[in-house]
């Protein structure tokens, strides 16, 4: 038995490049950073920040959402399996990429700040309770 499950929470690096194959399906591609804090040690050493960039490719229903909803910057929930592929580059050389084909996507970026910043934010409005006059809140109870 084996298992390929990769998890990832991280940040958006570029717009998502979507394309469409000939037979309609989409296919989204974009990069995702995750951060693994820097750090003091006893001694005082200093460990830096450590920065990670995966290639995300989504496929059909999650390439349309990222298409419509994922920005640059954004914060996401990544889960799906790792694969790999080589291919022969201008100069003949011969390159291996690493990418992440996600089965699920969460959005974890709250929608407010996701919006862009020309729209201004709707105030949200106080209702205040009007009292009700005549009426005998005791006569209300059922028993």
């Amino acid at each position: 038995m084996s298992v390929n499950k990769v998890i990832l929470i991280g940040n958006v690096g570029k717009e998502p490049d979507v394309r469409y194959l000939d037979s309609g399906v989409a296919v989204a591609t974009f990069s995702l950073a995750t951060t693994e804090r820097g750090y003091t040690l006893q001694n005082g050493t200093q460990v830096p920040d450590r920065t990670e960039w995966h290639n995300i490719v989504l496929w059909r229903g999650l390439a349309q959402t990222a298409e419509k909803y994922v920005h640059k910057g954004d914060k996401l929930y990544i889960e799906g399996k790792i694969r790999s592929r080589s291919y022969d580059d201008q100069n003949g050389i011969k390159r291996t990429i690493v990418e992440i084909f996600a089965d699920n996507m969460e959005m974890l970026t709250p929608r407010s700040s996701a919006a862009p910043a020309s729209a201004p934010a709707p105030q949200p409005q106080s209702v205040q309770p009007q009292p009700v006059v005549g009426s005998d809140a005791s006569d209300d109870l059922p028993f």
